[in-house]
């Protein structure tokens, strides 16, 4: 996964760091620290701190103002503490600290993990073929499987959720999201939302969901044949898993997809490319390996485009604000206008 030398507005203090690394790991060893950020990644603050051979990965929430509720590290921390022994693709947490004294807000440290992370392209070298194009779609259907399979009955998350009503809260949240985060109007949210308020599909089963579920959030080993990472936890509840398939298709692009959509960011992922299984074929091989009725998905799917609209209108408006100086966001506002589109397209 690739690091940058740190934004100058996202600086962290590199002296009190290096104190506190001192107190709470006791074999650390001698050198200067290093702070570099790693350059994925639109919410949460991500950088590596390394002092020799000594790694680790500190998430702090953004700069500026941040959405109610939005941002938890010590709730992302206690996920990470409890799926870690489930699923070793996810990082071992190793402090959550709540003093802002240090960096300016609170933050935790988790473990340092090093393979591929595969986005718009493939390393340099690498060839990609059609059947190990297939054998990705599959790992990422079926660690998204073995997401689900995890009993939460037996973890904190138990006592953090309500999985009861979760389709008629998450509707209702995101609509009002957007309407605190718009910048422009467009003429198809009103039937949109409308849709998604008329049609919203019963309870029928809660299990753990990350909910941020796509391939730039997963790493895997150097020979691709094992997903060894499972990034971006900030968003997991206990929810229906077929929102979590339609968050994972709202991200998952095909080569026919509407080029405002698959260009709105710039290059699209890699997904588009020949071997990857079609969206179709991802929630065949789910219903497959689950055993569970896909009957109601694209209600899940047209909700997801909508929630990730949502998300980079969130986004933009930070941006458009003056909240943050990102450069990567001045565009958001077209993929907001692209995913409306999309989600429009299939009511």
């Amino acid at each position: 996964m690739d690091t940058m030398q740190v934004r100058s507005s996202e600086r962290l203090d590199a002296v009190k760091l290096h104190a506190f690394l001192e107190s709470h790991f006791s074999e650390l060893p001698q050198g200067q620290l290093e702070i570099s950020q790693f350059s994925a990644g639109h919410s949460n603050l991500t950088y590596c701190l390394k002092i020799a051979d000594f790694e680790v990965v500190l998430r702090r929430p953004p700069l500026g103002p941040v959405a109610k509720k939005a941002h938890d590290m010590q709730r992302e921390f206690t996920i990470l503490s409890a799926l870690h022994p489930f699923l070793p693709a996810v990082p071992k947490p190793y402090v959550y600290i709540e003093d802002r004294d240090i960096i300016g807000s609170d933050f935790f440290l988790m473990e340092r993990k090093k393979g591929i992370v595969l986005d718009t392209y493939f390393p340099k070298g690498i060839k990609p073929t059609e059947e190990l194009a297939r054998q990705l779609s599959e790992k990422m259907v079926d660690s998204l499987v073995a997401l689900h399979a995890i009993p939460y009955e037996d973890t904190p998350l138990k006592d953090m959720v309500k999985p009861d009503g979760f389709m008629e809260r998450q509707v209702h949240g995101w609509i009002e999201r957007y309407e605190k985060a718009k910048t422009a109007e467009y003429a198809e949210v009103k039937a949109l939302t409308d849709w998604l308020k008329k049609h919203i599909p019963l309870n029928k089963e809660a299990t753990i969901i990350h909910y941020d579920y796509k391939l730039n959030n997963a790493m895997f080993s150097e020979d691709y044949s094992d997903m060894i990472g499972l990034f971006d936890w900030e968003m997991t509840t206990v929810g229906d898993p077929l929102a979590d398939v339609g968050v994972a298709m709202s991200y998952w692009m095909q080569a026919d997809d509407p080029k405002m959509l698959l260009h709105a960011l710039g290059d699209p992922p890699v997904t588009v490319l020949p071997g990857f299984y079609s969206r179709q074929q991802f929630m065949e091989r789910y219903a497959e390996k689950s055993g569970r009725d896909i009957s109601d998905i694209q209600y899940y799917c047209t909700f997801a485009y909508f929630k990730l609209a949502v998300i980079c209108q969130q986004i933009y408006y930070r941006y458009a604000k003056g909240q943050t100086q990102d450069d990567r966001f001045a565009q958001m506002d077209k993929m907001v206008a692209a995913l409306i589109q999309q989600a429009s397209a299939s009511i």
